[in-house]
């Protein structure tokens, strides 16, 4: 299998892209951002790219892959409707359009968020904006799937670059295998859905829209836990 990943500087890029690292069955891994990251691994290579609103030049580049993990995206804080939007909607369905072309019916996982509103007329800002990218997303020739997940542990020094998280993480830490436990619709972690986007892009999943607790329940199928 070959996986291409947005969004690898994030802390839920960064955990897929350690899941995609470790799996024997990935040949080859392409990150594509607007920065180089430091990693180097035989199977890894990476495109920098300023505009992701504009894929053409790197069309070829992105020819003859299996699965898109689009784990790239900002938190609303601070941003208007049409900003969130540029990055949040945007930016996802071009790629998501430009991938449909290139390999039509390819898997295409998006993180989306726990709240995220399909109606797109809620008055959450955030959750409508992605629920009109899900749902755009979702009408493209693509195998696609849309990860809702909420708190997310990082397992193996994942950072993110929302300070608010880094402080929540912090907190948070020593209670974490019990929140795990108590929780499970409400926190999983990087492994867990780097595992299942790996999953899903083999074998498929029993929906397109995969809450927190769906998500945690098929990295326990996974990994024969259940």
């Amino acid at each position: 299998m070959k996986v291409i990943i947005f969004g690898v500087s994030g802390m839920v890029g960064q955990g897929v892209l350690r899941e995609c690292l470790a799996d024997p069955q990935v040949m080859a891994v392409l990150a594509v951002g607007r920065s180089a990251t430091d990693t180097r691994n035989p199977k890894f290579q990476e495109i920098v790219h300023s505009d992701l609103l504009d894929l053409q030049g790197r069309e070829s580049e992105l020819a003859g892959y299996d699965a898109c993990f689009f784990c790239l995206g900002a938190t609303a804080a601070g941003l208007t409707e049409a900003a969130y939007s540029a990055i949040n909607h945007d930016i996802p369905v071009v790629v998501g359009t430009t991938l449909a072309r290139i390999n039509p019916g390819m898997t295409f996982i998006y993180v989306s968020g726990t709240g995220t509103d399909s109606s797109e007329q809620g008055r959450v800002m955030w959750a409508r904006v992605k629920g009109k990218t899900e749902n755009d997303l979702l009408s493209l020739d693509l195998n696609a799937y849309m990860l809702r997940p909420a708190f997310i542990q990082p397992m193996h020094g994942e950072v993110s670059k929302t300070a608010i998280y880094r402080i929540g993480i912090a907190v948070l830490k020593p209670v974490f295998p019990l929140l795990r436990v108590l929780f499970p619709g409400f926190v999983t972690t990087t492994e867990r859905l780097g595992q299942v986007m790996l999953n899903l892009a083999r074998a498929g999943g029993p929906r397109r829209v995969l809450e927190n607790r769906d998500i945690n329940e098929l990295a326990l199928q996974v990994a024969g836990k259940v």
